[in-house]
Order: C-alpha cells, then sequence, then structure tokens
C-alpha cells in the first residue's frame, strides 16, 4: 500500500470509528434515560373524562398524546365529536370536558352545545394552546368555559381581562410514544434540520443566512417556503409539503441539529392577534425535538429558562448569525453536542411528558 492510501485508509477508519463511536454513545444514553425511573407513574383519579380533540393536521400527536396520558390519570376517558355533543355528553355524563383549542370544533358563533353542556352540571374546560397567535378569536369563546388553561403565559392576563375567573398557565408537553430516540435510516440524516410554516419571521431569518446554509447538508419543510428570496439556492433541500408528526421524528432523529423558530408575536402578518400580547412560553416542537436526544438551536422565549436549562439542556440563538455560528460550533463539538441532547432528553422524560402534564393538570382541577 503506497503512503497516500495508507493515509486514506487511516482517515477513513478514524472516522468510521469517530462515527461508531458517537452513535453506540447516543444509543446507550438514550437507553439508559428511556428504561430509568425518571417519572413515578401517577395514582389513577377516579375522574370520568370526556376529550374533545382538535381534530386538525398539526395537532394529531398532541391529541392522541393526552387521549393516552388521561388514560394513564383517571379512571374513564371518552372522546368525543362535534355533532351530537350534547346527548354524548347526557349520556356519559362526565365529570369534565376537556376542549383542545376549540376554534375549529365551537367557533364563536357556535356555542350553544358548550353552554347546554354546562347546563347538566358537567365543568367544562378549554386548553389553549395555539396561543397568543389566535387571540382576536379566543377571547371570544374563553368566557363560554367554566375552566381557561393556556400553554402561553403572556395570554393569562389576557383571559382574565375579558371575564374568565379561572385561568391557568399550563405549558405544553411531548407524546413520546411519537417523539422518542432511536437510530434513523440514513436518509433521514442531515447536518441540519427545520420543519414547520414558512412564517413571515422565519422566512426573513433563513433568507439572511441563505448563503451558509446552502453548504451544509440541510432539511427544510413545511409550506410557503417559495416566499423565500433565496428559494432557487435553497431549492433542492427544501419540502414544501407538512410532514407527519411519525416522519418528524425520523427527521429530528437522524439529525445533528435541529432548528426551533417560534412564530412572531406580533399582529397582522401570520397572526390573528386581538391586542399586542408577549409570545413569552415555548411551543411544541421545543419538547418534541428534546425527547428525541438532538441538539435543539432555539430562539430564546421568556419562559424557556424555566424547562430548559439553556447551555446545558437546550442551545439557544439571539440573532441570524449567532445561530451560524453555533451550527458551525456544534457541528465540529461532537461530543458536547451529544451531552448536551442527552441531557435534554433527560429534563423531557422527568418533566415534560404529557401524562406528567395532564396529572399537573388534573390535580389543579379536582
Amino acid at each position: 500500500m503506497n503512503t497516500a492510501a495508507a493515509a486514506s485508509f487511516q482517515q477513513g477508519r478514524q472516522q468510521g470509528y469517530s462515527a461508531g463511536f458517537q452513535a453506540g454513545w447516543r444509543d446507550g444514553a438514550c437507553e439508559w434515560a428511556k428504561s430509568s425511573p425518571l417519572t413515578p407513574i401517577p395514582e389513577v383519579i377516579p375522574l370520568r373524562v370526556l376529550y374533545i380533540p382538535q381534530g386538525s393536521l398539526g395537532f394529531d400527536a398532541i391529541d392522541s398524546g393526552i387521549v393516552q396520558a388521561l388514560q394513564r390519570c383517571v379512571s374513564e376517558v371518552h372522546v368525543g365529536v362535534q355533532e351530537g355533543l350534547v346527548q354524548q355528553a347526557a349520556a356519559i355524563q362526565p365529570d369534565m370536558m376537556l376542549v383542545l383549542n376549540g376554534l375549529y370544533t365551537f367557533p364563536p358563533d357556535h356555542l350553544e352545545q358548550i353552554a347546554a353542556i354546562r347546563a347538566l352540571g358537567i365543568k367544562t374546560v378549554i386548553w389553549f394552546v395555539d396561543d397568543p397567535y389566535m387571540t382576536a378569536q379566543t377571547v371570544r369563546i374563553a368566557p363560554h368555559y367554566d375552566v381557561v388553561l393556556t400553554h402561553e403565559l403572556g395570554t393569562v392576563p389576557l383571559y382574565r381581562q375579558h371575564g374568565c375567573l379561572q385561568v391557568h398557565h399550563i405549558p405544553l408537553a411531548v407524546n413520546d410514544a411519537v417523539f422518542r430516540p432511536f437510530r434513523a435510516d440514513k436518509a433521514y440524516e442531515y447536518e441540519v434540520c427545520f420543519i414547520g410554516v414558512a412564517f413571515w419571521n422565519r422566512v426573513e431569518l433563513i433568507d439572511s443566512i441563505a448563503g451558509q446554509l446552502s453548504g451544509r447538508k440541510l432539511f427544510i419543510a413545511g409550506g410557503q417556503w417559495e416566499r423565500l428570496k433565496h428559494y432557487p439556492l435553497l431549492k433542492s433541500n427544501i419540502h414544501l409539503e407538512g410532514i407527519a408528526p411519525e416522519a418528524a421524528a425520523h427527521y429530528y432523529n437522524g439529525s445533528k441539529i435541529v432548528i426551533n423558530m417560534h412564530r412572531t408575536d406580533v399582529q397582522g402578518k401570520d397572526n390573528q392577534i386581538e391586542v399586542q400580547v408577549p409570545g413569552l412560553s415555548v411551543n411544541p416542537r421545543t419538547y418534541d425535538v428534546a425527547a428525541c436526544a438532538t441538539l435543539q438551536l432555539t430562539d430564546i422565549r421568556a419562559d424557556l429558562s424555566s424547562q430548559y436549562r439553556p447551555g446545558y439542556e437546550i442551545e439557544t440563538y439571539g440573532n441570524a448569525q449567532e445561530l451560524v455560528q453555533k451550527i458551525d460550533y456544534y457541528l465540529t463539538h461532537e461530543e458536547e453536542r451529544l451531552r448536551i441532547a442527552m441531557r435534554g432528553l433527560y429534563r423531557t422524560l422527568r418533566d415534560h411528558t404529557m401524562t406528567t402534564r395532564m396529572a399537573t393538570l388534573l390535580n389543579l382541577l379536582k
């Protein structure tokens, strides 16, 4: 073997060893985290719950996660449908009806069923998990429920101002049956990944760093990314359709870094906001990515530090240039990247599963 061939062999061997070590380290650490009793099994509450799902694309993992969590936490769970709901409620006689979002199932001009169910003596609870982006509509339906829950800390005062007597902040959580760590196939392996709709603030950020990203093995998926000025440059890296949660979990597991960009909390553009309400809380993607044991680079929300420790369990960026710098850094510092990702997984399994969140919610409403 000549000198050049020997050097190439040694380089390939070292790279293969490094990749194999990293994959094995991650696999072992994930198995340890999943098998550790991080969260005690909740005590079953003798409660009959009627759950009304959002039932729309993008919320199916949340819906199924809530149902599965309720089944672990209460003695009886029923999943209702909009048509004939009053008759269902009268037959089931639940102690509580929990509605997710409600804008599609019971919009402002179709709230008669909620009033009729309340008249049966059933406690009605609505959980808004898309705040603050639709508050122009949610403030109209919130007062029709006994209890209002919101994942967005910044909207709690808003609902109280609109006459809601019981308003509580309940953060979102992960459906860990869908978003979990596993070794993804090579088809899902990317350096950098983002999955989400191309809201304008996201478009502006990606446009500003398109040149740097074009040199990376990049995957972007979601509607409206043709809005990019630099769309021709990144076109081969973009999938212009939504990704189902189960598929998203494969991309999250296969990617080295997943970017998280929250929507802007400004009126207009992509939002229907009643008044200017600050977006303080984190989105569902925060928990989903962390649960896949992948390093997440997220923009900063005020409530983030109450959910994860920045720089230890999750990583943040304050602007586009910092995002590029941290992508470059963590793609060349594998051990740091893996350790932060594993700490994020551990924290998620300990504090942010849907079962943990349902136990908190139910204890609050007892």
